[in-house]
Parts: structure tokens; sequence; C-alpha cells
């Protein structure tokens, strides 16, 4: 197989669903974010009630400087973020994602495994993140194939690093889920709401890693099959 075909059938299909599951999340936000919640309370008030009955009021809930879906939970500061449309949101949309980014600080709290590793990866992951297409860069235009080896197993590391995402992200919204229910943040019919933004969410981290796996074989099969 030559490598434009290699590169239609490993890179593409990939490419067209995480398009369509970008589209999906987005289509889904938008929509319950339309939607108000029973309890009128903002994403930021969700995420400080949650917190406080997990004994986590240490924790500070801030606005995130970027924009829709920037909400994330920093283990540095030990701090939950949320985009503005979040933060301020009285919607069944802005609930379930501030009680996912929460779901983050309480598996923190209580040690989760994979949540630890992929804190323990990050340094790693970051510099790997930078250098691995470089490598290949200069690795390929120079034939040296030990530099392409190091590139190939760098961006091995990002790839497991995403494969490693996948439990945490999961879990989260699980917690999420059973967090919102059980204090009463959605009622019956709100709650199959959140649960359809947060399974959008977490399939973005299933189609990121399947592109990831699939450039990852691309690669290998280019330029370590090459050489073979």
């Amino acid at each position: 197989m030559g490598n434009f075909a290699l590169y239609l059938a490993f890179l593409i299909p990939p490419l067209i669903i995480g398009f369509a599951v970008q589209g999906w999340l987005k289509k889904t936000v938008t929509q319950f974010m339309q939607v108000p919640v029973h309890t009128g309370l903002t994403g930021a008030q969700v995420a400080r009630e949650i917190l406080d009955r997990n004994g986590l009021d240490d924790v500070p809930v801030e606005p995130a400087p970027g924009g829709p879906l920037s909400d994330h939970y920093d283990p540095r500061k030990r701090s939950v973020n949320l985009s503005q449309g979040v933060y301020d949101g009285t919607a069944v949309a802005s609930t379930a994602i501030a009680a996912h980014e929460v779901g983050h600080a309480i598996q923190h709290a209580k040690a989760y495994a994979p949540f630890r590793l992929r804190s323990a990866m990050w340094p790693v992951v970051a510099f790997a993140s930078n250098a691995w297409l470089f490598l290949l860069l200069i690795g390929a235009v120079l034939g040296a194939f030990g530099l392409i080896q190091v590139a190939i197993v760098l961006y091995a590391v990002v790839v497991l690093f995403q494969l490693v995402t996948l439990p945490v992200e999961f879990d989260a919204s699980r917690r999420a889920l059973a967090q919102v229910n059980g204090l009463a943040l959605v009622s019956t019919g709100e709650r199959q709401g959140a649960k359809k933004v947060l399974t959008a969410a977490a399939m973005t981290y299933v189609a990121g890693a399947l592109a990831a796996l699939s450039q990852l074989a691309y690669y290998a099969l280019i330029f370590l099959g090459n050489r073979n």
C-alpha cells in the first residue's frame, strides 16, 4: 500500500469522526444551555455546593480565561475553572459541566489512581508533545533513523497520555451525575439532558485518542516499516 493510501486509511476517518463528535458536542451544549435548571443555580454555585458537600471548601471556583468549553480543573492550583457561560449560566448544561470539573477535584482529593498517573505523566508529555514532530522532521530530512525512532517513542508517550485520560474523564462524568442526582441539583427530567452533555463531552476524548492512535500507527508504518 502506498503512502498516500496509508494516509487516507489511517488519518482521514479519525479526522472525520473528530469533526463529527465536535459538532455533536457543540450542538448538545448549545441545546441544553437553553434549558433552565430548576434550581436556578449558576454553574459556579453548583460547583461550590458540590465542593462544600464533599469537604473541599478550600478549592476555589474561578472564571476560566478562555472561551466556550475552556472549563477545566487545575491540579497545580487545586482550582475549578469555568468558562463564562458555565460560570454564570443557570442551565442544565452549565450544571453538568460544572459538576464534571468538580468530579476531577474529587478524584484529586481521593487520590484516584488514573488521575494520579495522568498528573505524574504531564511533565514528560508536555516535553514530548513539543519535541516529537521536530525530531521526526529533522530525522526524515537527515535520514537519521535514530532520531525518527526517538520521535515515534515520544509520540507514543503522548498517545498513552490520551488513553490514560479516558478513564479519568469518564469517571469524572460518573461522579458528576452521582453528585447532581444525590444533591437534587437536577430534576428527573433534567437528568437526561445532563447525561447527554457529559456523554458528548466524553466522546471528544475518545475521538481524540482514536485519532492519536491512528496517527501513531501511520508514522510507525511509514518510517519504521520502510526501514524494515
